[in-house]
């Protein structure tokens, strides 16, 4: 089996939820589940740019696993409208949230918030998992932080609609009630204590109808909006209210330039810019400071009729481009090539193009892609006298301060403070995307097992043990395949580490979709930087 395959066939497990049994008992309450919800929501032809799928990937082992996190996410279009979508799986513990369950509803409320994108939450929850509750419930990032965002999404003016379909228990019970409209089910129930725990705190016997129904919280406490017999009708009500948001506006779909495949750029050594034809419109880059640190491809691009600058490492060996020496053969040569930079190294002059390039993306209010295969900065002595971390500081500083939408887009290595400078997790874009072939770690998997094994060889040595040559390469052979685990873009996107995990061909629609979202509105904050290292 083929890596690509691999990844399909696990994709297809995913979506599963959890298994055909829990889609049956689902089906028997009467009850769609949560990715056949969404196909009903989203307009007849279109798809959901889902994000997060791999959340929670072989983790949660010892509870049976938590496939996607037990919560789809993701952004559709319903009646014309862009939404962002966040729907319970109830064939997943019942719905509960584990702690990635919370971070990948946070984060898709992040990428909301961001993009000024309505809120549709399709609620079918037990609540928090209780055997971890305790990292669930009570930091900053855990379950309250989700109320917390309702709350300020609200006040910012960003639609909320819920739709509970189901189980809404406990705390879990204000995320619907702090949305803007709320709508429920027949059968669902809507309380902080269900039936059973009312009797064990107060002696109270209550049924679930009196206690929480639809038709109670309609007709008597009030706190619904919409009363509906079944998930179908609850869905139609649900367009016909989106419907009434302003429409959004409509992005061109240019063709591209024929020539690259995208196979090409699974290759040690390729021109970047071959692969941005690939994503970008068939109309002219303008690649700024071509002749100057040229392991960064800079330049403003077209994609969806929407200007775009790009920060992309180069792959290719290159040349910099010195003043000529003297006594050089070429008596009249003014300059020559000078030492050979490496692709995807980030060496001075190139990391202080990218730092000014960013700082014109801003000033002229142009959203920023960034394409990263990187292996890091270049180090030594002759890069260090020439003040590589100074530009280095240069450039994580413009795009940590950068007011413009960011996208991020890993098609190999995102090593070290190569991840860092090209705009990794930490610097807020709005959307990080990834190929199957990349991979996240603070260095490359040979370097990091050579310095972890001498780690662990001075340990047994101070221990008393000299291992032999057998038991080094046994060693090595295990670190090493430990590391490669952790560098997996799975393993990454099990950590929300990155949004979606794509192919190659589906770059640019990928692209194209996250564009669209992240330039919804421009608050108009000016651009400044810290302090500049000179």
């Amino acid at each position: 089996m083929t890596p690509l395959t691999e990844l399909s066939t696990e994709e297809h497990a995913i979506r599963l939820g959890g298994g055909a049994k829990a889609i049956d008992r689902q089906h028997e309450k009467s009850r769609l589940t949560a990715r056949e919800r969404i196909a009903k929501l989203l307009d007849p032809g279109t798809e959901l740019f889902e994000l997060g799928l791999w959340a929670a990937w072989k983790m949660y082992a010892e509870w049976g696993g938590a496939p996607a996190a037990g919560v789809v996410t993701g952004v559709g279009t319903v009646s014309g409208r862009q939404v962002m979508v966040i729907a319970n799986d109830a064939t997943v513990k019942a719905g509960a949230f584990f702690p990635m369950t919370c971070k990948k509803v946070l984060r898709a409320q992040r990428i909301a918030m961001e993009n000024c994108l309505p809120l549709v939450y399709l609620v079918d929850s037990a609540g928090v998992f209780l055997p971890l509750q305790d990292e669930v419930f009570p930091d900053e990032d855990d379950f309250g932080r989700i109320f917390r965002n309702n709350a300020v999404i609200s006040a910012s003016g960003i639609p909320q609609f819920a739709a509970i379909m189901g189980n809404c228990v406990a705390g879990g019970g204000y995320l619907p009630v702090l949305c803007d409209v709320l709508l429920m089910t027949e059968g669902s129930g809507l309380y902080l204590a269900g039936p059973a725990l009312v009797k064990a705190a107060i002696g109270q016997v209550v049924d679930s109808e009196s206690l929480g129904g639809a038709k109670m919280h309609a007709a008597v406490s009030g706190t619904i909006d919409y009363r509906e017999p079944t998930d179908e009708a609850c869905l139609e009500r649900l367009r016909r209210l989106v419907a009434a948001l302003p429409e959004d506006k409509r992005a061109a779909n240019s063709p591209v330039e024929a020539g690259a495949k995208w196979d090409d750029f699974t290759q040690p050594e390729y021109d970047v810019r071959d692969l941005l034809k690939l994503v970008f419109d068939d109309a002219p880059f303008d690649e700024y400071k071509a002749d100057f640190g040229k392991t960064i491809v800079c330049g403003w691009g077209k994609l969806g009729g929407q200007t775009v600058g790009v920060v992309a490492n180069q792959k290719l060996r290159v040349k910099a481009t010195v003043p000529a020496a003297k006594g050089s053969a070429d008596k009249s040569a003014q300059f020559e090539d000078g030492p050979l930079q490496f692709g995807g190294v980030i060496y001075v002059d190139s990391a202080e193009k990218a730092a000014r390039f960013v700082m014109d993306c801003n000033q002229l209010r142009v959203p920023i892609l960034f394409v990263q295969n990187v292996n890091g900065f270049m180090v030594g002595k002759d890069s260090e006298q020439s003040g590589i971390i100074k530009a280095g500081a240069k450039l994580v500083n413009a795009i940590s301060n950068s007011v413009v939408p960011k996208l991020t887009l890993i098609t190999g290595g995102s090593y070290g403070a190569g991840n860092y400078a090209l705009c990794g997790k930490a610097f807020d874009p709005r959307f990080i995307l990834a190929w199957p072939t990349a991979q996240y770690a603070v260095m490359g998997g040979n370097q990091a097992a050579s310095t972890l094994l001498d780690v662990q060889v001075q340990a047994l040595k101070r221990a008393g043990k000299d291992p032999d040559a057998d038991e080094l390469a046994a060693l090595r052979d295990k670190v090493k395949a430990s590391y490669d685990e952790q560098t997996d873009i799975r393993y990454a996107a099990a950590r929300l580490w990155v949004d979606a995990i794509i192919q190659p061909e589906n770059t640019r629609a990928a692209l194209l979709k996250a564009l669209a979202v992240a330039t919804r509105s421009d608050e108009g904050k000016p651009f400044k930087t810290g302090v500049l290292q000179v």
